[in-house]
């Protein structure tokens, strides 16, 4: 069955948008209980709760907490498990997103200005991160990269990963991942019980200040729950792509682009807006054979039957509006170089635009460099990806002389008075009235 299909140029077209947009594909509010009971738990009872959470959802029955803990040894002999071909390609994305975040690392600032008042900002790491990194039917070593590569850029001292194994299985990918990219400690717990265990700490597992890293309904869950106890980076829903393409491009190319997010989860989303009504049916056509090709054909199906969207505009040099609107976690512009690099620079909403028919967003997930820890749901409104700025914290600093204390102090003194603030003006006044 193909997905929706909606034409920008027919009147109903606003009103279907608004349905369509306004579609909610989160999890239900069981989830949301259920995550908030297993985080209380575990802040409860600790290492006891964890290890009956993990012998529960992960068929693991281990003799004590000590076995929570992957030990460099075991990771160390799984990673070397690891074909040649593999290590490397994980090496060279490594070192291209570690290039990548280094070039994001902000700078200090420090200036006296008019006054004489020294101004500043410093930017220092947060002593420790944990990173949830997601296990089970599919091995994500990209994603221990794209996690811990800009932590170690930021210079956190401590980074605490977390990977399920089902069934005590441990993943040789996932294990390289973790020795190249450079964790500190590695724990085989998974789900809300691991986000709980991050935030509060256990007998075994001692507390960070953020954690970041994708995961499930019930990871994003507990990530809400803890928030304030400690920082996190954003709360991943499914994964989505939004493809703008002409009718110049092949639509095999395009099927499978949009199938990229689609084998995701069911719950994921591709969205094609073109100018040509005919391509995109043969998009459509393509889609369905490219299904009969695919692993996860089943999820992937699902998704584009159940989640999909076709959008036919009449222009896509003036299609921003509606990609913003949409504000997708992956935007392709399958067009011509210099079309392409027009709509990128009006396009305001985006976790991650990829620009031009041979920039695939399936580079962007592994070797680009850039980040593949994006927002969803329509969060790039207000948020970005996955960076080193989300490991540094900003501190400012002032520092007055007496001359520049005088400048500034009257002031500071009328807005404190309109406040209402007699403590906060005397503080001014005193060191005033005293001054030489």
């Amino acid at each position: 069955m193909p997905p929706r299909k909606l034409d920008a140029a027919a009147p109903g077209f606003e009103r279907d948008f608004q349905a369509f947009l306004g579609r909610n594909r989160e999890a239900d509010e069981n989830v949301d209980r259920v995550a908030g009971e297993i985080v209380a738990d575990v802040r409860a009872r600790g290492d006891v709760a964890l290890l009956e959470y993990t012998n529960r959802f992960d068929r693991l029955a281990l003799a004590d907490a000590a076995g929570l803990r992957i030990t460099d040894a075991e990771r160390r002999a799984a990673a070397a498990t690891v074909p040649a071909h593999q290590r490397e390609a994980i090496a060279f994305a490594a070192k291209r997103i570690e290039a990548f975040h280094r070039a994001l690392m902000p700078s200090d600032v420090d200036f006296v200005d008019s006054t004489g008042t020294r101004l500043g900002a410093r930017y220092r790491p947060v002593d420790s991160a944990g990173v949830y990194v997601p296990g089970g039917t599919a091995a994500y070593p990209s994603s221990v990269l794209m996690n811990i590569v800009p932590a170690r850029v930021a210079g956190v001292p401590r980074i605490v990963m977390v990977v399920p194994t089902p069934d005590g299985l441990v993943n040789p990918l996932v294990m390289l991942a973790a020795e190249i990219a450079g964790a500190d400690e590695v724990w085989r717990i998974g789900g809300a019980q691991a986000v709980a265990a991050l935030a509060y700490g256990t007998a075994s597992i001692a507390p960070v200040d953020k954690i970041t890293g994708p995961g499930n309904a019930w990871v994003a869950a507990a990530k809400r729950r803890v928030f304030g106890q400690v920082g996190i980076d954003l709360i991943a829903g499914p994964s989505e792509i939004l493809v703008v393409a002409d009718g110049r491009n092949d639509p095999a190319w395009i099927a499978a682009d949009l199938l990229s997010q689609a084998e995701h989860d069911a719950s994921s989303q591709s969205i094609l807006v073109t100018d040509d009504a005919a391509f995109a049916d043969a998009v459509v056509a393509a889609v369905e054979a490219e299904l009969r090709t695919l692993a996860r054909a089943e999820i992937a199906a699902a998704s584009w039957r159940d989640n999909g969207c076709l959008i036919v505009v009449p222009d896509l040099a003036a299609c921003a509006p509606i990609v913003d609107r949409i504000a997708a976690e992956h935007v392709e512009l399958a067009m011509e170089p210099g079309p392409a690099e027009a709509l990128a620079g009006r396009i305001r909403h985006a976790g991650a635009i990829f620009i031009g028919r041979h920039t695939p967003e399936a580079i962007g997930d592994y070797v680009a460099g850039t980040n593949h820890v994006l927002p969803t749901s329509r969060a790039a409104r207000f948020s970005g990806g996955l960076g080193v700025a989300d490991f540094l914290k900003r501190t400012s600093l002032v520092s007055c002389t007496p001359e520049s204390l005088a400048a500034l102090g009257p002031a500071a003194l009328a807005l404190a008075e309109a406040e209402g603030l007699g403590a906060h003006g005397r503080s001014v006044s005193i060191r005033l009235n005293r001054r030489g």
